[in-house]
């Protein structure tokens, strides 16, 4: 019944908060570059979401070091925090400190540990070490008391990467103060070597290892899988798996195919389109001899932009002599159709053959596909000898970035 007493006030509608913009860019002009990279951060979510729901009741976080694996740490972080996602591992602390600006809840780890005279800074912005030496623990144990900060930390044990951690036998040395009422020790963990290599023995080893310290340490959360680990099952998942390239669509499951979403497009523009004769040869150190009178799109990314420069060579090593016809695996799609990258990678550019495509759609100012439409980061790094991680975050900083939700 409508309230009529002249005391009644109108009803106001409750202002409208406006709707994020389903496109975000930085940097130059797509004609002042030579490509768009677009980030697809929908794709991000689904797939974090995917890897959650494969390892329930272990908690899922996030690796978004490396600037997000290239796509950017900042966008990322924060459409992972607002999908539910409330832990995130980088490698430095400059890292840490754009996440925080991002998902000011969230708890951050520092994979790279404790560096001298940073512990001001750790408590500034709440981040968490990983601790791998008893130099690190000091120093944070010494922090931590004199000024009574209650920040947490990791512990990082060696069960066999060889690379950072303490020593197992050095395990008992903590077992103690993990009882305490304020620790400050918030996770045990460790990391897979061989974890994309599901039959590898020392995943086992490594695995094995690591229930015993879960053992040692029960009652504080632990960490063992990473991308692939996830994968190994439920033994390695321990209460929280720390993904990351799988997150950004590189498979971590080399040998099946790949169940993460597709999530990064790079497209550049074609420069010139020339003909070259029979006998001809293109690019530095005259490496491809045209076989056939035909016509090369010369497209402007190149070495410069993160193309491994490696991926100009059918045998994935640069040689200097001529090659008739030969051609790496690499491709580009142009006009609908595959098309094969000739000569070197140079810092700017690149050339593709194609030969046969009509003259209108291959043209100055067209568009080629480098990632995308079929063609994967893990193409590019078969191509390429290397791996997707590396051609990920080798992706530099010279195009148009567009972040798509």
């Amino acid at each position: 019944m409508r309230d009529s007493s002249p005391t009644a006030k109108p009803a106001v509608p409750e202002p409208e908060l406006p709707e994020p913009a389903q496109i975000q860019t930085s940097g130059p002009a797509a004609f002042e570059t030579g490509g768009i990279l677009t980030i697809d951060l929908a794709a991000i979510v689904r797939n974090w979401k995917a890897l959650a729901r494969r390892v329930v009741p272990a908690n899922c976080a996030a690796v978004v070091k490396a600037d997000a694996y290239g796509c950017g740490v900042d966008m990322v972080a924060a459409a992972l925090a607002n999908a539910g996602c409330s832990t995130f591992f980088v490698a430095h602390l400059t890292e840490a400190r754009q996440v925080r600006a991002v998902a000011p809840d969230a708890a951050i780890y520092v994979l790279n540990g404790f560096a001298p005279g940073s512990a001001a800074t750790f408590a500034e912005i709440n981040a968490r070490p990983v601790i791998g030496s008893l130099a690190e623990f000091v120093e944070w144990d010494a922090y931590r008391t004199a000024t009574r900060w209650a920040g947490g930390a990791a512990l990082h044990f060696d069960t066999g990467m060889n690379r950072l951690g303490f020593a197992l036998a050095e395990a008992p040395l903590f077992t103690a103060r993990v009882k305490m009422a304020d620790h400050g020790i918030s996770l045990i963990m460790s990391h897979l070597a061989c974890a994309d290599t599901p039959s590898h023995a020392l995943n086992a080893k490594q695995i094995a290892a690591f229930r015993d310290l879960r053992f040692m340490f029960r009652g504080t959360p632990t960490s063992l899988a990473n991308s692939s680990g996830i994968f190994l099952g439920h033994a390695a998942h321990c209460d929280m798996v720390r993904p990351g390239a799988a997150l950004f669509g590189v498979n971590p499951t080399p040998a099946t195919p790949n169940l993460m979403e597709h999530v990064v497009t790079l497209k550049t523009r074609i420069v010139q389109v020339r003909e070259v004769p029979r006998g001809e040869t293109v690019g530095y150190g005259a490496t491809w001899t045209a076989g056939r009178a035909s016509r090369i799109a010369i497209v402007a990314v190149g070495y410069g932009d993160g193309y491994p420069r490696a991926a100009s060579d059918p045998k994935g090593s640069i040689k200097s002599e001529a090659r008739s016809g030969a051609r790496s695996g690499a491709v580009a799609l142009i006009a609908g159709r595959r098309c094969s990258m000739v000569g070197r990678v140079s810092m700017d550019l690149m050339a593709f053959d194609v030969t046969g495509l009509s003259e209108d759609p291959v043209r100055r100012g067209a568009h080629a596909t480098l990632i995308g439409d079929g063609i994967t980061v893990d193409d590019i790094a078969a191509w390429s000898g290397t791996i997707g991680y590396e051609v990920l975050t080798g992706l530099g900083r010279r195009y148009r970035r567009e972040w798509r939700r």
